[in-house]
């Protein structure tokens, strides 16, 4: 079963400076990045109950290629991801979006 996934402000946000910061990189770095993500969202919202419980009701799922993790959680038939960050930021980053 396919739910509905939200993004917050926040998220939208971490993704298109990390995508911006991708593409500064090396040209089509950030869209491949962008793909990553899109393409974790669809999984999350095939199957979210698969990810790991990281901090309360909080989910978090790798992405592939990139050292990032989408931090979401489930809320009745929604997916609401509250942000999208470096594995080697702080974890207070995320949790202070609670």
């Amino acid at each position: 079963m396919t739910v509905k996934v939200l993004i917050r402000l926040e998220a939208e946000q971490d993704i298109a400076d990390a995508a911006v910061w991708y593409e500064a990189q090396q040209h089509g770095l950030g869209h491949k990045f962008l793909d990553e993500i899109h393409a974790m969202l669809f999984k999350i919202a095939e199957s979210p109950l698969i990810y790991p419980i990281v901090y309360k009701n909080t989910r978090r799922a790798f992405i592939r290629r990139f050292p990032f993790g989408v931090y979401y959680w489930v809320e009745n038939l929604e997916i609401v991801v509250m942000a999208v960050m470096h594995g080697s930021r702080n974890p207070r980053n995320w949790k202070n979006r609670i």
